[in-house]
């Protein structure tokens, strides 16, 4: 196992969860690596799962840029297609449903765009996909504020170079190019209509648990990128809240519980504890 904390952490961690009235959950990209997905961290991660874009001189940050869907559709898709297959058929870890059975009033603020807690059987509505999502798409111009559904979206991307074959998905309103609904790099035209809706719920759900003892567990959450570990610091403040931060690499925690592992190892071992 990749775990390293000391038993009384895991044991204090445990009691806090079990004694919480509400658990927020925090997830980044770590999240999902145990999954099978990958979590790009740095250029060689990264191009260990996409070998083209290292002939290119081509980072994360260079493709997740909505320029390309003007530029190279046959790119963008090319990324943005194998990502969306990849998503739709990596099948959750347990650690989703272990973190799932530990309470009904639970809100998931994730950076992660890949659907895997709704996957996992979480309700939509217990959700904020605070950078979007990959199953859900809009125009690239955009023309108008439409965001609508990937379900019945193909992409056919070629295993080798990673560029899309056409047919592209394409706007129902003026047939430009689409694309993700997903916060880029440099992106001036993201549609956050659909993520402000989560966060007015998600912002309810907050007030509801005023004074009520809160825990939240951080999940794979870095400061390359710090959404999640922000929002996790400011919402477990006082007395009655407490913060877990579970990261393999990056789990310092100066006002809360540090534990040193990846996600699937961590919540199993404090499932052992929580059932004794």
């Amino acid at each position: 196992m990749g775990l390293s904390e000391p038993a009384d952490s895991l044991q204090v961690a445990a009691e806090r969860i079990s004694k919480a009235d509400a658990i927020l959950v925090g997830a980044g990209a770590g999240m999902g690596v145990d999954s099978g997905l990958p979590d790009f961290r740095g250029n060689e991660g990264f191009w260990r799962c996409y070998p083209p874009f290292r002939e290119k001189g081509l980072s994360f940050t260079d493709l997740a840029n909505p320029t390309w869907f003007d530029h190279n559709p046959h790119q963008a898709w090319g990324f943005y297609g194998h990502r969306l297959n990849l998503y739709r058929n990596t099948k959750p870890h347990s650690g989703f449903s272990l973190l799932k059975k530990w309470g009904r009033n639970q809100f998931v603020f994730t950076s992660n765009v890949d659907g895997q807690f709704q996957m996992a059987g979480y309700a939509p509505q217990q959700i904020i996909e605070y950078h979007g999502s990959i199953h859900h798409l809009q125009c690239s111009r955009p023309c108008s504020d439409k965001i609508w559904n990937a379900d019945k979206i193909e992409i056919d991307v070629d295993p080798i170079s990673f560029l899309a074959r056409d047919p592209f998905p394409r706007c129902p309103r003026c047939d430009a190019v689409a694309r993700p609904n997903i916060l880029m790099f440099g992106d001036a035209a993201w549609l956050p209509e659909r993520t402000a809706k989560q966060m007015e719920v998600y912002s309810r759900w907050l007030t509801e648990q005023n004074n009520h003892s809160l825990v939240g567990i951080e999940l794979g959450a870095g400061t390359a990128v710090p959404s999640v570990r922000q929002e996790m610091a400011h919402r477990t403040k006082g007395r009655q809240n407490t913060l877990i931060r579970i990261n393999p690499r990056e789990s310092k925690c100066l006002e809360g519980i540090s534990i040193r592992s990846g996600a699937l190892d961590a919540l199993e071992i404090l499932d052992k504890i929580i059932c004794r």
